[in-house]
């Protein structure tokens, strides 16, 4: 499997009675949330998820979803690949520290500037990344988050993509596109 370009994107979840890598929500009057950072390749296959506080701002998630949780890709001889080639993101990503780290690493950014008009052309590329997570929320477990542990909520996430992944891998029609 190629990994030459990494989607990502987050989505945030309200967690009731609070617990381990939860925050106040921006969005939601303050009251406990977290936040899923997840990583995809252009077919909308998982590659890693993050969890962290729904106050946890996008721009401090993404060099570390890319750096320690990007899966290293065996198959050819010699060293496995340990980071994609390009990166998409959202405006909510927009940072020019960002961009020359990323640069840095040998990672191309595409990521759509703030202010900018959303006629880029990355909403062709992202919407894999969109699909996923709603998929993700979809598992009532993790759009409603009750559990307190850091770890059961880490499993639940992990389980949800080996589903995601099962549901894309069973329908071919789907990777084709």
């Amino acid at each position: 499997m190629e990994h030459d370009t990494a989607i990502i994107d987050s989505a945030q979840v309200r967690a009731f009675g609070g617990g381990d890598q939860t925050g106040p929500s921006p969005v939601d009057r303050r009251k406990p949330g977290t936040k899923f950072t997840l990583m995809v390749d252009r077919n909308g296959v998982p590659l890693a998820v993050r969890i962290a506080g729904a106050n946890r701002s996008d721009q401090r998630e993404i060099l570390p979803i890319i750096q320690e949780e990007f899966p290293e890709v065996g198959g050819q001889p010699g060293r496995p690949q340990t980071t994609p080639d390009a990166v998409d993101a959202d405006a909510g990503y927009d940072s020019e520290t960002t961009r020359e780290v990323l640069r840095c690493l040998g990672i191309e950014p595409f990521i759509r500037k703030r202010g900018e008009q959303h006629g880029s052309g990355l909403g062709r590329v992202r919407w894999v990344v969109e699909r996923s997570l709603a998929w993700l929320k979809g598992l009532r477990r993790l759009r409603l988050r009750y559990d307190r542990s850091e770890t059961v909520i880490h499993g639940w996430a992990t389980m949800a993509m080996s589903v995601i992944n099962f549901r894309l891998w069973h329908d071919d029609i789907q990777l084709a596109r």
